[in-house]
C-alpha cells in the first residue's frame, strides 16, 4: 500500500475546499432564509441595547444571577420585556436566544407547529440523568408514545377519587401547631404532595407527615429527592453548564433515587401479569400497576414515574404555598372563601362540590395566574421555522426563526400583561374569572 505525503500544497488544496464548502453553505443558507423572509413577510427582531457588545454578555448573566439569588428574577425579566416589547434577541453564551412573551407565539410552538420544535439541548442534560426518558425529556416520537403510556391513567375518574388525599390532610392538620407558633407552611405542602404522590404512584406512601415518624429510608428518599431536583433546576437554568458542580453528590443522590423507585417496580413486576396484579388485593388505583400492564421495560416504568412525581410533587405544592402566602395577607379573600366552604355543613367535599364552588375556582386560576408554576419555559427549533409576532418596528409582523435557535417564553410576564388583563393586572382579584375567558393568553400549566 503506497502512501503519499502530505505537502504545503496539499494542505492548501484541502484549506481552499473546505473554505469554499463552508462559503457555499452559508450561501445556501442565506438563500433559504431570504426565501422564508420574502413569503412570510419576517421583518428583523427588536434585540436587547448592546447586545453586539462582547461585554453584554456577561453584564445580562451577572444581573440575572443576583436576581436570581435575591428571588427577584421573574421581575427583572418583567422589566426587560416592559422597557424592550414583547419578543426581543439576546446573546447568552456566544448563542442568539429569542424571548417572548406573546400568546400566538406560544401557541404556534406548543400546538400548531408543535412538529418544529423540540426541548432544548440543555434542558436535556439536566433532566435526563435523573429522570430518564419520560414524558417530560422527550421529543418526536418518544414523547408521542410516553403521551399514549400515561393518557388513559390521568382520566377524570381517577383525579376525581378524593379518598387517598384525605389520610394525608389529616396528617397536615396534625402537623401544624395550635399554640400561635410559627410554621413553614410550604415545608408541610411539599411532604403533603410527595406523600400522596408516592401513595398514587407507588401504592405506598413515604408517609414523611404521619405522626409516627417515617421510615429512615423513605425520609432519605424526601430529602435526597428535593436535594437533586435543585440541582436539575439549576443546570437547567444554565442550559446544563452547572451539571459539572456537585456531580458526584448529585450522581450519589440520583442513585439512590433509582434505587429507591425499582424496588416498587420489581415488586410489581414480579407479578408477572396484569391478572396477577388484579389479583394482588389492591382495591385501589395504584399508577405503576397500571403502567405494568403496558409495558415490562422497568428503565421505562421508573422514567416515566420519576416524570410524573416531579411535576405532581411540585406543581401542587406551589400552587398551594402561594395560595396561603395570598391569605395571609388578604382576610377579605379569606372571608370569602370561609363562607363558601362553610355551605358543606360538617359533609366532606367531592369532586363535584368543589367544582360547583365558583369563588373556589376563582381564587385558584388567579393565584395560578399571578404565580403560575411553571413561570418560564422554553424549546428550540427544529428547522427554520416562523412566529407570528416578533418582527418590525411594532413588534407586529412575522418573525424567523432559525434552525437550533432557543426561544423562552415567560407566562409569568405574559399573565401580567395590561393590555391582557387590564389595567388592574397586577391585582391578586378572583372575581375577574366570573367574566373572563382567555385563550393562549392563560397559560399555568404550559398548555
Amino acid at each position: 500500500m503506497a502512501f503519499f505525503p502530505l505537502t504545503l500544497n496539499h494542505l492548501l488544496a484541502f484549506l481552499a475546499v473546505y473554505v469554499l464548502y463552508k462559503v457555499q453553505q452559508r450561501l445556501s443558507l442565506s438563500a433559504r432564509h431570504d426565501a422564508i423572509i420574502k413569503e412570510h413577510g419576517c421583518k428583523p427582531v427588536r434585540r436587547f441595547p448592546g447586545v453586539e457588545n462582547p461585554f453584554f454578555e456577561w453584564r445580562f448573566l451577572v444581573n440575572t444571577m443576583k436576581a436570581y439569588r435575591k428571588h427577584r428574577l421573574m421581575e427583572l425579566v418583567q422589566d426587560r420585556y416592559n422597557r424592550l416589547g414583547y419578543t426581543i434577541r439576546a446573546k447568552v453564551m456566544f448563542r442568539y436566544i429569542y424571548h417572548t412573551v406573546e400568546p400566538e407565539n406560544i401557541k404556534t410552538i406548543l400546538a400548531t407547529k408543535f412538529n418544529d420544535w423540540s426541548l432544548p439541548d440543555g434542558r436535556k442534560r439536566a433532566f435526563i440523568p435523573l429522570l430518564g426518558q419520560g414524558i417530560f425529556t422527550s421529543d418526536g416520537a418518544a414523547w408521542q408514545h410516553s403521551r399514549d403510556l400515561l393518557r388513559p391513567n390521568f382520566s377524570r375518574t381517577q383525579v376525581r377519587d378524593l379518598d387517598t388525599f384525605e389520610t394525608h390532610i389529616q396528617h397536615l392538620f396534625v402537623a401544624i401547631p395550635r399554640d400561635g407558633s410559627t410554621i413553614d407552611l410550604q415545608d408541610l405542602f411539599f411532604r403533603l404532595t410527595i406523600d400522596s404522590a408516592t401513595e398514587f404512584l407507588f401504592g405506598e406512601s413515604i408517609n414523611t407527615l404521619a405522626p409516627s415518624a417515617p421510615a429512615q429510608f423513605h425520609a432519605d428518599f424526601a430529602e435526597t429527592f428535593t436535594r437533586a431536583q435543585a440541582k436539575v433546576a439549576e443546570g437547567a437554568r444554565t442550559m446544563g453548564l452547572t451539571n459539572l458542580l456537585h456531580r458526584a453528590q448529585f450522581k450519589k443522590d440520583a442513585a439512590f433515587i433509582h434505587n429507591f423507585v425499582d424496588r416498587y417496580i420489581e415488586r410489581r413486576l414480579k407479578l408477572k401479569s396484569s391478572e396477577d396484579v388484579e389479583k394482588a388485593g389492591e382495591d385501589r388505583y395504584v399508577f405503576l400497576d397500571e403502567l405494568t400492564k403496558e409495558t415490562q421495560d422497568p428503565l421505562r416504568i421508573r422514567a416515566e414515574l420519576l416524570n410524573v412525581l416531579l411535576a405532581g410533587r411540585d406543581t401542587t405544592a406551589s400552587l398551594l404555598s402561594n395560595a396561603w402566602f395570598v391569605l395571609a395577607k388578604r382576610p377579605d379573600i379569606w372571608a370569602n372563601l370561609r363562607a363558601e366552604v362553610d355551605q358543606l355543613g360538617s359533609e366532606l367535599p367531592t369532586f363535584e362540590t368543589m367544582m360547583e364552588m365558583k369563588y373556589l375556582r376563582g381564587f385558584l386560576k388567579e393565584s395560578l395566574r399571578l404565580h403560575p408554576v411553571v413561570p418560564a419555559n422554553g424549546r428550540m427549533a427544529i428547522a427554520d421555522t416562523v412566529l407570528p409576532k416578533g418582527g418590525g418596528p411594532n413588534g407586529e409582523s412575522p418573525l424567523l426563526i432559525p434552525k437550533k435557535t432557543v426561544v423562552q417564553y415567560h407566562v409569568f410576564v405574559m399573565h401580567r400583561r395590561k393590555d391582557l388583563y387590564g389595567d388592574d393586572a397586577e391585582e391578586f382579584r378572583p372575581e375577574r374569572w366570573e367574566t373572563i375567558r382567555p385563550g393562549w393568553e392563560y397559560l399555568p400549566f404550559n398548555g
